[in-house]
């Protein structure tokens, strides 16, 4: 491509770089200039005017930004595209669910032509329908057809979306004398509705391993989350006890995201058990909501992948809680 100021006469075909305003109207940047758009310049005594050429080689950058999207999209559902408009395509979740992306794949994107450029959210973001989940822009008026074509190798794929395969949950709360009782249900229910899951049933026990255990052979929803009233401090301390006894086993204990530190992640059998820490009461973001979107939508949850969770994982403060993370001044 060619860009730069040329004669007014012999910029007929040539992408206009910058708006023009003319005594009548005004030709905006990125319009392909005609025989009636040069007419009207020389009328105006406008000389000169920058512009773009596009070569034989090249690929006008609305064709370019569809193409890119159309491999990016490659072999997935559950995502719809806008038109092409600047360069510019916009890729939305049409369901619920968790973005999965290719990190290496959009990487090599992003590391080739400079002009060719996709933005996404974060891999593993929960997604709403409707939410956009990446923009690819190309940035100048057309790139090399070469570029364009190792671009969309590379990203071929690249970004899916996993939605919800779990539709049923079952919420377990311990109670303490003076403890905080079923507060926090709505806000756990609102995750799971926002997610396309169905609260079963809500029992209330005793904060003891044998009321606890009883409760978890009883559910019988694909989800069960225990939400204790006493926060769990170790692995051998109330909740996770009562799941082994089940039979089940934990993948994990704590994690390293604050709020959200007191998770612990197991299953019995195909049944995926979630301890939930505390601040799962408050609907604000926290380590839980990274998990338990990614179960309910069917992305294996593995130790290690908590434990990768702890860069990016110091959520935002919470005005109510200063301490311990920091004193009051």
């Amino acid at each position: 491509m060619k860009f730069g100021a040329v004669s007014t006469k012999d910029a007929q075909g040539c992408v206009l770089a910058h708006s023009v305003a003319l005594p009548q109207g005004r030709l905006r940047k990125g319009q392909v200039l005609d025989s009636s758009d040069i007419a009207a310049l020389v009328d105006a005594q406008i000389e000169q005017v920058i512009v773009a050429r596009l070569e034989r080689n090249d690929v006008g950058e609305d064709a370019a930004a569809d193409a890119l999207a159309d491999a990016l999209m490659e072999g997935g559902s559950g995502m719809r595209r806008s038109a092409a408009f600047t360069g510019r395509v916009n890729l939305i979740a049409d369901h619920a669910g968790v973005a999965l992306l290719d990190v290496s794949a959009l990487d090599d994107v992003n590391g080739g032509d400079p002009m060719i450029t996709v933005a996404t959210i974060p891999p593993h973001h929960q997604l709403r329908a409707g939410d956009m989940m990446a923009t690819i822009k190309i940035i100048s008026y057309g790139v090399p057809r070469a570029a364009l074509d190792t671009a969309i190798a590379a990203a071929r794929g690249a970004i899916r979306l996993a939605t919800p395969v779990l539709d049923r949950a079952t919420l377990i709360i311990t109670e303490i004398p003076g403890g905080a009782g079923d507060k926090g249900r709505v806000a756990i229910e609102d995750r799971l509705t926002a997610l396309g899951v169905t609260l079963e049933t809500v029992t209330l026990v005793a904060h003891r391993t044998a009321d606890l255990q009883a409760a978890i052979e009883a559910a019988k929803s694909p989800l069960v989350l225990v939400l204790t009233g006493s926060a769990t401090s170790d692995i051998a301390d109330v909740a996770p006890s009562a799941l082994v006894r089940t039979g089940g086993e934990i993948i994990r204990f704590g994690m390293p995201v604050d709020p959200g530190n007191l998770l612990f992640l197991g299953h019995r059998g195909t049944q995926q058990v979630i301890g939930l820490p505390g601040c799962a009461r408050s609907p604000a973001l926290n380590g839980a909501d990274w998990v338990l979107a990614r179960v309910i939508c069917g992305v294996a949850v593995e130790a290690r992948d908590i434990a990768r969770m702890g860069v990016g994982g110091l959520l935002k403060e919470i005005p109510t809680r200063p301490q311990p993370r920091r004193p009051r001044a």
